[in-house]
Order: structure tokens, then sequence, then C-alpha cells
């Protein structure tokens, strides 16, 4: 039970001063961890408000002490390092898409030479109902009921030696006299 309070780092034992002394102990190590990645957070702050200041600082300032002439002249100039910013941009671009479709078309040619490993595939027993309900999906009902398809073959009763025997009693009495004994010589 005490392993599972204290965690796995912990030794679960009765001694509960030196399992209380390690818990401050990684408490203390935690908070010095901490206040460390905050002094160290605080100072990339500032360095990061000092280095826009000094950048701000380098650049020269703007000379608007002119007439409108010269004000469309310097916008032209922008405009026309604008495009180039944009050209150079789209360039390299184009370059890295390139290199990528090269690189995607190498690794293809490699997957190709290697040849591609066949997964290990799990044998399923599957009903021909479950094989078409996969196939067709749960909107679609189709059973395949082979059985229902099969044909049917019925047994025929021969009814001929009901005609031929009769009843038995009148074969007898014909047979017994002299006209049954000549019917059968003469038939």
């Amino acid at each position: 039970m005490l392993a599972a309070l204290l965690g796995t780092k912990h030794k679960a034992s009765m001694d509960f001063r030196a399992n209380l002394k390690e818990v401050k102990k990684e408490v203390k190590e935690e908070s010095l961890v901490l206040q460390i990645a905050f002094e160290l957070i605080e100072t990339e702050k500032k360095e990061a408000v000092q280095e826009k200041a000094n950048f701000m600082a380098e650049l020269p300032v703007l000379d608007l002490s002119g007439d409108q002439a010269a004000l469309v002249e310097m916008l032209k100039k922008l405009a026309h390092t604008i495009d180039k910013v944009d050209e150079d941009r789209y360039d390299a671009e184009s370059k890295v898409t390139k290199a990528d479709k090269e690189i995607e078309d190498l690794r293809m040619k490699v997957v190709e030479i290697q040849g591609m490993k066949k997964p290990a595939l799990k044998k399923v027993r599957m009903s021909a109902d479950a094989m078409l309900q996969a196939l067709l999906g749960t909107k679609h009902k189709a059973s395949m009921d082979f059985r229902a398809n099969l044909k049917e073959v019925k047994k025929e009763v021969k009814e001929e030696g009901v005609d031929a025997v009769g009843d038995w009693r009148k074969n007898v009495d014909e047979q017994a006299g002299m006209d049954g004994r000549k019917k059968k010589f003469q038939g």
C-alpha cells in the first residue's frame, strides 16, 4: 500500500522519517530546477527586449523632410525591393519543392529495388454472409444461402406393384377353378 501511495521511486518501508526525508529532498530538487528555469526565461525575455532596442537603434532615421516626388521615389524603390524579395522567395520555394519531389522519387526507387515485404496475414474464418456484409457494407442486406439454390430430388413412389398384385383373393379364386387354369395355358 505504501508503494502505491509513494510511487515507484520510493522504497516502501515502515520508516516514515526516512521516506519523508527522501520526499523532501526530491521536492527541494524539483523546486530548485523550477527556480533556475524561471530565471533563465526571465533573462531570455530581457535579452529579447535588449536586442529589439539595439536593432531599432542601428536603423537609420527616416528622412521625411522631402517633397512628394522624393516620397514617391522612395516608395517605388521600396516596392521594387519587395518584388525582388518575393521573386527570390518564390525561386527558393520552387527549388525546395523540386528537391522534395526528387527525394520522394528516389525513395520510391529504393523501395522498388528492395522490394516490398508482405505482412504476415492471419487466417480468418468467415461465412459467406459475413464476407458479403464486409464487402458490401452494412447498408446492403444480402445473404448467400447456397443450400436454397440446390436442386431438390424427390423420390418417386412406384405404384406398379399395387395394380399387378391387386386383391389376392380374386387371383386365388380365378386360378382355383378350371377357368383360371385355362386362362393360364391360353394366355
